[in-house]
C-alpha cells in the first residue's frame, strides 16, 4: 500500500502539491498534464488514491526508470509486479512518435511490468490508450478507445452503460474537446470553423444518446482500426443523428448541409473514442463551460467586440440578483449563453429545493412528485429563459450549449437586439416584448470599431440624441409642430444596449446586471448617459472589475453594474431630484487569473499558496432528476484568488441592512 506524507498547509511559489502523493513538485507544463490525469483517475475513473502512485520506479532491463503514474491492483502492495495501468504524461506538443518520450517509451514500461494490462500516453492534446495482449507467446499492444474505470470489464469499456459514464473533472474535458477539434481539422480537410460544427454534431449525438439511455455512442477497437468496421459505426451514429437529434432540434439543424455527418468513418470513430466515456449531461456546469467556450472562442469570436464573460463573473452577478423560479430572464447579447446558463441553473436549484419542501419524504419522492418536478422544470425552461444575438453562429452555438446544460434552447433567437422590435421575426416579437422581463444579465459588445449609424435604429433611443449638457436634456427640433430629437451621427452599441435593456425590464421590479465599460461611468463627455440612468433606474451596485477580466484578448476596464427599473412615479421623483438611496460599491481586485489567462492562487503572508478542502469540491448534475450533487475526494488543493465570492457575501449583508 502507498504511504501518505505529512499534511502541507501552504505551497511555495513555483511548486504545486501532487494530487496523489501530497509531495511538492515543480509547477511546469508537463506537471499540469499529469495533475489533470491524476485527478481524473480518482474522480472520473473511481480508482482509490491508495492504489495509485506517481513517479514510481520500475526496472526496465538493467535500467531503473520512473513511470509518471501507476495504478496498482486494488489493495495490493506498490510493487512492479502489481502494476495494472501505466501512464506517461508529457508537456504539450511532445511528439507521440518520438523515440525517447513517445508511446514506445510507454510500451517498454508495459512490457517490463509483467502483469500490467493497460497503458495511456498523453500530452494533453493527443492521447493514446493501449491494452497489452499476448499471441503465440509474443506480446503486442492493441490501441483501444479508453482505459477502464475501476471494476469495469473490457466489454463494458467498449460499450459503456449510462451508469458507467464518467463525470468530467479539472481540464480533462477541455483537453478532449480540443483534441477532437484538432484531429478533425488535421485529418478531414475541413476548414477550422467547419471542423468545429462537425464536432458539435458529434457532441449532440452524445448528449441525445445519454438521454435515451440506449448507449449507441461508442466505438470498439475493431471500429477504431478497421475501415469497414468504422463505416458500420458511422452508419449507426448517422441514424441516431437523423432520427433523434435533427427531429428534436430542427431550428439548429435546419438546412441540408447540417443534416449529414461530414466526417470520414475513420475521423468520426476517433472523435467518438475520445468522448464516449464521459457523461456530458452530468458533468459540472463550469467544467463544460470552460471546455465548450475554449473551442467556441477559437472559432466564432468575431470582430464585433465579442468577449465571453468569465464564469466567475457570471456567477457573481447571478448570485447577487438571485433569480427565482418563474422569473423571466433574458440576455439580449447572449453570445454562447454563459450568463443564461448560470441564471437558469441557479433558478432550477431553487425550484428543486422548493419542491423538496412539498414532498412527503424529501429524500425519496414519489413518482407523482417527480413528474410534478419535471413538469415545472419544463415549464420554466420553455417560458422563462430567453436570449438574442445578432451573430447567427453564436446563437446556434448558444443553443447547443444550453442543450448541454439542462436545455432551455427554445428561447434563443437570431436578432439585432438594438433594432426596432417591429422588425424582428414574428416568433421573436411574440415571445420578447418590452417592459416584460424580470431579469437581464448581459455583457453587450463594445468598441469604437462597431459604431451604430442606422437612423432607424438611433431614432428609438433617448441616448442617441445630442444632449444639452447644461440643461441635461436632449436637443429637439420642431418639424410640423412635432418635436424630434437631434440625433448623433453614430453611437457605440454599449450605450444603446443600456437603454434597450431598461426598455425590456418590467417597471418597478425589473432588475439587471450589465458589464459596462468604465468610460461610461467616469468620462466627462458621457455625463448625459449617467444622468439618463439616474432618472430611469435605481443603481443597486457597482463592482469595479480588475482590468484583466477579459484577458487574454481585451483589457478594457469594466464594472458590473446592477440596477432596478423605476416605476413611473419613481421616475418622476428622480427627474425632480427628490429620490435618494444607498448604492453598494465594491472593487474586485483579484479575478482568478492574470493577463495571460493563467490561474492565480491565494497566498499567505510568506508568499506560499494556500491549500483548502473548498477548492476540491465539484458539482455534478443528475441527468434524470436534475439534482445537484457535490463531490469531494477530501484532498486539499490550491484556492483560486478571486474576490467575487466575497463581493457576493458583502452585497447580501448590505441588502439586509440597507434595502
Amino acid at each position: 500500500m502507498g504511504t501518505s506524507s505529512s499534511p502541507i498547509a501552504a505551497v511555495p511559489e513555483g511548486k504545486i502539491l501532487d494530487f496523489i502523493t501530497k509531495r511538492l513538485v515543480n509547477d511546469n507544463p508537463e506537471e499540469y498534464v499529469r495533475q489533470n490525469i491524476e485527478k481524473a483517475l480518482i474522480r472520473q475513473y473511481k480508482y482509490s488514491i491508495l492504489d495509485c502512485e506517481s513517479e514510481f520506479s520500475i526496472k526496465v532491463g538493467s535500467a531503473n526508470k520512473r513511470a509518471d503514474v501507476v495504478v496498482f491492483e486494488a489493495g495490493s502492495c506498490h510493487k512492479q509486479e502489481n502494476a495494472f495501468i501505466l501512464i506517461e504524461t508529457k508537456k504539450a506538443k511532445t511528439n507521440p512518435h518520438g523515440k525517447k518520450d513517445g508511446i514506445e517509451q510507454l510500451k517498454s514500461y508495459m512490457a517490463a511490468c509483467l502483469n500490467a494490462k493497460y497503458g495511456l500516453w498523453t500530452n494533453g492534446d493527443e492521447r493514446y490508450c493501449f491494452a497489452k495482449r499476448e499471441k503465440n507467446r509474443s506480446l503486442y499492444f492493441e490501441e483501444i478507445p479508453e482505459i477502464p474505470s475501476f471494476g469495469q470489464t473490457e466489454e463494458k469499456l467498449y460499450r459503456p452503460q449510462r451508469k458507467d459514464l464518467q463525470i468530467a473533472t479539472a481540464d480533462n474535458l477541455m483537453f478532449a474537446f480540443r483534441r477532437c477539434h484538432n484531429y478533425i481539422a488535421g485529418n478531414s480537410g475541413l476548414h477550422k470553423t467547419d471542423a468545429f460544427w462537425e464536432l458539435l454534431k458529434v457532441i449532440f449525438i452524445k448528449i441525445e444518446d445519454e438521454r435515451l439511455g440506449d448507449m449507441n455512442f461508442y466505438v470498439t477497437p475493431n471500429e477504431l482500426k478497421n475501415s469497414s468496421f468504422a463505416a458500420a459505426a458511422k452508419k449507426r451514429l448517422q441514424k441516431l443523428f437523423t432520427e433523434k437529434v435533427i427531429n428534436k432540434y430542427p431550428t439548429i439543424f435546419n438546412v441540408d448541409e447540417t443534416k449529414t455527418i461530414e466526417l470520414s468513418p475513420e475521423v468520426l470513430t476517433y472523435v467518438v473514442s475520445q468522448l464516449q466515456g464521459y457523461s456530458l449531461l452530468a458533468s459540472p456546469v463550469d467544467v463544460k463551460g470552460i471546455a465548450y467556450e475554449e473551442i467556441v472562442g477559437s472559432n466564432l469570436r468575431g470582430d464585433r467586440g465579442e468577449f465571453f464573460t468569465p464564469r466567475n463573473a457570471c456567477r457573481m452577478a447571478v448570485e447577487m440578483l438571485d433569480p427565482q423560479p418563474g422569473e423571466k430572464v433574458i440576455d439580449p447579447a447572449c453570445g454562447t449563453g454563459g450568463f443564461l446558463i448560470t441564471a437558469m441553473n441557479h433558478a432550477l436549484k431553487k425550484l428543486r429545493k422548493k419542491e423538496e419542501g412539498l414532498w412527503s419524504d424529501s429524500k425519496n419522492p414519489t413518482s407523482y412528485e417527480m413528474e410534478e418536478l419535471f413538469r415545472k422544470r419544463t415549464e420554466y425552461l420553455s417560458t422563462c429563459v430567453y436570449g438574442m444575438d445578432i451573430n447567427p453562429s453564436l446563437v446556434r452555438a448558444a443553443k447547443m450549449n444550453m442543450v448541454m446544460n439542462n436545455d432551455g434552447s427554445g428561447g434563443l433567437y437570431r436578432e439585432n437586439s438594438l433594432a426596432n422590435p417591429h422588425t424582428w421575426a414574428d416568433e421573436t416579437n411574440h415571445k420578447i416584448k418590452l417592459n416584460s422581463f424580470d431579469l437581464i444579465f448581459t455583457n453587450p459588445p463594445f468598441g469604437a470599431n462597431i459604431l451604430i449609424d442606422d437612423v432607424n435604429i438611433l431614432s428609438q433611443y433617448d441616448l442617441a440624441a445630442v444632449w444639452d449638457k447644461q440643461e441635461k436634456e436632449r436637443l429637439e427640433i420642431r418639424k410640423d409642430r412635432l418635436k424630434e430629437p437631434v440625433l448623433q451621427i453614430n453611437m457605440p452599441p454599449e450605450i444603446l444596449f443600456i437603454e434597450r435593456c431598461v426598455q425590456l425590464l418590467k417597471p418597478e421590479t425589473g432588475r439587471m446586471a450589465m458589464v459596462i465599460p468604465n468610460g461610461i461611468l467616469n468620462n466627462p463627455s458621457l455625463e448625459y448617459v449617467r444622468c439618463w440612468l439616474l432618472h430611469n433606474v435605481q443603481i443597486l451596485a457597482v463592482v469595479d472589475m480588475q482590468r484583466d477580466l477579459f484577458q487574454p484578448g481585451n483589457d478594457t476596464q469594466t464594472s458590473m453594474v446592477l440596477m432596478r427599473k423605476f416605476s413611473q412615479e419613481e421616475k418622476k421623483l428622480a427627474e425632480e431630484e427628490k429620490i435618494d438611496y444607498p448604492i453598494f460599491m465594491a472593487v474586485a481586485e483579484k479575478i482568478g487569473h492574470d493577463k495571460r489567462g493563467v490561474a492565480i492562487y491565494k497566498k499567505d503572508s510568506q508568499g506560499n499558496e494556500i491549500l483548502s478542502d473548498q477548492a476540491n469540491q465539484e458539482e455534478s448534475i443528475d441527468p434524470i432528476t436534475g439534482e445537484t450533487v457535490i463531490y469531494s475526494s477530501g484532498v486539499k488543493e490550491r484556492l483560486i484568488d478571486d474576490d467575487m465570492p466575497t463581493v457576493v457575501e458583502a452585497y447580501k449583508k448590505w441588502q439586509v441592512e440597507y434595502l
